[in-house]
């Protein structure tokens, strides 16, 4: 049985807005996700907090207190998400590595991968728990643990390219491309810590552009316009 973890970008859900949600644009995700789930295949959902609370957004926080401020900010994602799932008909569930009173489940490997093989989309909010460590670290930890197939990445550009296609117009995209190259290169795909546990545990990724029509579904099942990162 397939099984894949998305991480979606808090910006993505923003839309057009910037940040907060973008409720149409998430209620798009939901319909993907619904369609990959009723086939059989697996979901976990990592969100960023970036409508929220981007990196160090204050240089008068301290450094550890501003990451717990990030790592809420993925908590209220997940929730409202999630929520827009079970209103399209999933059933969902919240862990987060620390308790959030009633809000959302502690989390625990056992019981996460008995969630996904009974159907349930798991949302891994809340990063690793700890400050230092990014949503990209918290990503990869979890598809090692969960045992994940793949990760599938969407970005707000259709792959990985050699520079910035924004504001390169010669900029050439890679079908295929090592997590060696892409850290040598500094691509930016993930930060060095999620490389390293990457490689080390042989995690593939496959990197979307969101925006691309029925872009997750397809990515879920293989068919991938963008680029496939190998280890």
């Amino acid at each position: 049985m397939r099984r894949v973890l998305l991480k979606l970008s808090g910006e993505a859900l923003a839309g057009g807005k910037g940040s907060g949600f973008d409720e149409p644009t998430v209620r798009e995700v939901a319909r993907q996700v619904k369609g990959i789930t009723d086939e059989g295949i697996q979901t976990a959902i990592v969100i960023g907090g970036g409508n929220f609370w981007r990196g160090r957004s204050s240089d008068a926080i301290e450094r550890s207190k501003a990451d717990q401020i990030g790592m809420l900010a993925t908590v209220m994602n997940c929730i409202y998400v999630s929520e827009i799932f079970r209103s399209a008909g999933m059933k969902t569930k919240v862990m987060t590595p620390f308790a959030v009173g009633a809000f959302t489940e502690l989390f625990s490997r056992d019981r996460a991968v008995e969630l996904l093989e009974s159907g349930t989309v798991v949302f891994f909010a809340g990063g690793t728990g700890h400050p230092y460590f990014s949503t990209d670290t918290g990503v990869v930890l979890r598809a090692v643990e969960m045992n994940a197939d793949e990760i599938l990445l969407a970005k707000s550009v259709d792959g990985v390219y050699d520079k910035d296609p924004k504001s390169n117009a010669d900029a050439v995209k890679f079908d295929e491309i090592t997590i060696d190259e892409v850290v040598a290169k500094g691509l930016g795909v993930v930060d060095g810590a999620a490389a390293v546990i990457a490689k080390e545990n042989r995690m593939p990724m496959l990197v979307f552009g969101l925006n691309g029509k029925d872009a997750i579904a397809n990515a879920a099942r293989g068919i991938i316009d963008g680029t496939r990162v190998t280890v």
